[in-house]
């Protein structure tokens, strides 16, 4: 008999569509008439036969599925044809067209959150009240820093660890890069650098040694056609124990410097690492074989998921997208748009106004 009873909110694309059909050029909308694909409902993810990729499934319902010790017994979503095709697929007939009932009457110990985003904060919240272990949710983690910080609080209060997204850093490759870091691989960590702050896909927070301390931005945009006012410019920010973050047009995902070397992750050539050597007097800087595990796409619910999962267990502290970190890269990239708005000042952190936000073109 499983462990625990998970429920998922919200039948989307990466709540359950990514694994059952094409995407479309069509996004999500906020109402129940969005379009939904034609489906597959018998298509099943057979790892021995993707050569290649590890053949993993993208969604939160395919990764809740797969795990033998919790139990899919609830979806929740106002979309009448998502909801038959998901009992199609996993044979769960506690389906609701309400979130807060679904949460109420089922009371699940893992929950899955991937609405639209501006419901996130309200429903992760909702669901720590009725007694969920361990959520995961879908990026954007919210709009607002008090929407951010009032998940994180009531998740920390309850115990309940929280992943804020399916994005490369949940990868178990991200852990190891911390652990070589740890093992002083590198030497000490001197700076990083990144090509932007991106706070719902953020690869630099993970890295971080302490708190944010202050930030300089400069070159952001004013809100695009699109509807996206996230930061567009370049900056630097720095921890409150002096380490340096560059955030740097042309960066590749995150570049770790070291006192005796560096390494770097790029979307999709992955983990590389370079060490400094002396041969015959002179200092080189050599390639090595990154020690694995290697980042191979695709990557998705199934290790934020995991993440969760090993918090329960007693094995990591937080998930390494966690809810804290997500909400500390939120208001670095807040505190960039403002800096830059003011001519590139020094912008001192934590924010005293947390009704400062985002807005999307995606994710919405």
């Amino acid at each position: 008999m499983p462990k625990y009873r998970a429920g998922l909110i919200g039948l989307g694309w990466m709540g359950m569509l990514y694994d059952l059909a094409e995407r479309t050029g069509v996004w999500d909308v906020d109402d129940i008439d969005r379009p939904t694909p034609e489906l597959n409902i018998h298509r099943r993810f057979l790892y021995h036969e993707n050569p290649g990729t590890e053949g993993l499934p993208s969604t939160y319902a395919e990764a809740l599925w797969d795990r033998p010790e919790i139990g899919l017994v609830a979806a929740a979503d106002r979309d009448v044809k998502r909801l038959r095709a998901f009992r199609e697929r996993y044979g769960v007939v506690a389906l609701y067209d309400d979130a807060g009932d679904m949460l109420a009457i089922e009371r699940p110990d893992i929950v899955s959150i991937a609405t639209n985003t501006k419901h996130r904060a309200d429903l992760t919240c909702l669901a720590v009240h009725h007694g969920a272990k361990g959520i995961f949710t879908e990026k954007p983690m919210a709009h607002t820093l008090e929407e951010a910080d009032r998940m994180v609080r009531t998740c920390a209060a309850a115990g309940v660890p929280l992943s804020c997204g399916a994005i490369t850093t949940t990868h178990p490759s991200f852990e190891r890069a911390r652990q070589l870091i740890r093992d002083g691989t590198i030497g000490d960590l001197v700076s990083m650098e990144a090509y932007g702050p991106f706070a719902q896909h953020q690869n630099w927070s993970y890295f971080l040694d302490s708190d944010p301390a202050w930030v300089i931005g400069t070159g952001d945009q004013p809100r695009r056609e699109s509807g996206s006012d996230e930061f567009a410019g370049q900056g630097m920010m720095v921890t409150e124990s002096g380490l340096v973050v560059h955030f740097r047009k042309g960066a590749p995902g995150v570049r770790l410097t070291g006192s005796k070397g560096e390494m770097a992750f790029d979307f999709p050539s992955a983990w590389q690492r370079w060490e400094t050597m002396e041969v015959e007097g002179r200092q080189y800087r050599v390639e090595l074989p990154w020690p694995g595990p290697q980042f191979v796409p695709p990557y998705g619910g199934v290790y934020s998921l995991n993440d969760v999962m090993d918090c329960l267990a007693g094995k990591l502290d937080e998930p390494k997208n966690s809810g804290r970190r997500v909400a500390m890269a939120l208001e670095v990239e807040i505190a960039l748009k403002l800096s830059s708005a003011k001519g590139g000042v020094r912008v001192d952190l934590p924010l005293e106004d947390r009704s400062l936000g985002l807005n999307y073109d995606w994710f919405r």
